[in-house]
């Protein structure tokens, strides 16, 4: 452990500098790539507030962002007292109160997100954590709203951003996706039921005119499946999420982890749900949806009839998707099946490379953290996942929290890979 190094958070890869940005307790480090022992830079991230108890203030590094290729985005805890700060190579002392971006303390459960001068945040907007809220701040705030309709006690696990407006025909809007574990509101049980959860808003929302000011208009949620059809047992608890991304956005991949099982999920599949499915809710209020479409971004057809923006939208459809957030159908895994199960194994982080293998053949390598301390590698043969290797990262057994995969590192593992497909 490198000296003055603890409590570590979260880390960045930053490939082009050739640098390891590590979130710890009351500091961030810049580690070189090539020998991570080797510190480049420290910068102290000291708290500025005291909590009215009596507690030492400790401010723990929870956001690391890359904003460009010298500048991070630096989000820290700041002894129950959030806040954010602009980071180049040093801190620049111009931290701002961040209620709803940064969590109060480093055991809430938190994602977040920066893209195009805009953070997008996922976790709770009060110390007690009682009130969820997925968030854009920067430019143009909006957030969810406080309704267990919207958020019920979640579990954030992750934040992606799918560029759908990219040579898009129909004119659609980009989105961010937010992963989330939360209790059903859907299903009548006398105990609480976890169900894994992926929710979608479109970047161009800018809230309602009247109804939902500046709340989520595009704000919608479904169940994310993960199961064994023929035994009727679903993996319900989201552990991690890695997004496979493509030179098309429709070809995306979604993985979805749980302690046993790892499920994939199709772009197009996830994009239709909230497209086309059916909203949770009466049969009959499906005879009167509203137009254009409860929850859609501004696309092509929204223009046409005169909406341009979403604080053009009539307050029926803002009423109905502010009291219908819930999609009836459920985004299924590919092949309706994990594409991955483990027994005996507790599985806490997962991630995927791209590596070439000794038939010069490129293979998506799934590497798998367990809460053992050991990482599995494995890798589609013929249809079918197989563990290849199990390395142990940590001589007594610790769970794996967090890993980053640097993409020029992850070619040297493939060195001693060889196809027996």
């Amino acid at each position: 452990m490198k000296e003055g190094l603890s409590s570590v958070s979260t880390l960045l890869v930053n490939e082009d500098a050739n640098t390891l940005f590590v979130g710890g307790r009351d500091a961030v480090f810049a580690l070189d790539l090539n020998n991570i022992s080797r510190e480049i830079m420290q910068s102290t991230t000291l708290c500025k507030f005291y909590f009215y108890f009596q507690i030492r203030c400790q401010n723990y590094i929870l956001c690391l962002h890359k904003i460009n290729d010298s500048d991070l985005h630096v989000c820290g805890t700041n002894a129950y007292y959030p806040t954010c700060d602009h980071m180049i190579v040093i801190l620049q002392g111009e931290a701002e109160e961040s209620r709803g971006k940064c969590p109060f303390e480093p055991a809430q459960k938190h994602t977040s997100v920066f893209v195009d001068g805009e953070f997008y945040s996922a976790t709770s907007n009060n110390f007690l954590g009682t009130e969820p809220i997925i968030l854009r701040s920067m430019r143009n705030p909006v957030r969810t709203e406080f309704k267990t309709s919207w958020l019920n006690e979640p579990s954030f696990v992750n934040t992606e951003i799918v560029h759908e407006s990219e040579s898009n025909p129909n004119g659609d809007d980009g989105k961010i996706y937010v992963f989330f574990t939360e209790t059903a509101v859907e299903f009548e049980f006398y105990d609480k039921l976890l169900v894994s959860r992926i929710a979608r808003i479109c970047r161009g929302d800018l809230g309602g005119k009247r109804i939902l000011q500046r709340r989520w208009t595009s704000f919608l949620k479904s169940r994310l499946s993960c199961s064994i059809p023929e035994l009727n047992f679903h993996f319900n608890i989201v552990q991690d999420i890695f997004f496979l991304r493509r030179r098309k956005w429709q070809d995306n991949r979604g993985l979805h982890m749980t302690k046993l099982s790892v499920c994939a999920y199709s772009m197009k599949n996830i994009q239709e749900v909230f497209s086309k499915g059916s909203y949770k809710g009466p049969v009959t209020v499906e005879h009167s949806l509203p137009v254009p479409r409860p929850g859609a971004s501004i696309d092509n057809f929204a223009r046409s009839v005169g909406y341009n923006t979403s604080s053009d939208l009539p307050d029926k459809v803002l009423q109905f998707v502010r009291d219908h957030p819930l999609m009836d159908n459920s985004v299924n895994p590919i092949g309706n099946r994990p594409v991955l199960l483990k027994r005996g194994s507790s599985y806490t982080w997962i991630g995927v490379g791209r590596v070439t293998g000794l038939d010069k053949q490129t293979y998506n390598v799934m590497f798998l953290g367990a809460d053992d301390g050991y990482l599995h590698k494995a890798f589609n043969c013929d249809g079918e996942m197989f563990i290849v290797e199990e390395l142990q990262l940590f001589l007594s057994p610790e769970p794996v929290q967090s890993l980053r995969l640097s993409s020029e590192k992850v070619e040297l593992l493939s060195l001693h890979m060889e196809s027996n497909c």
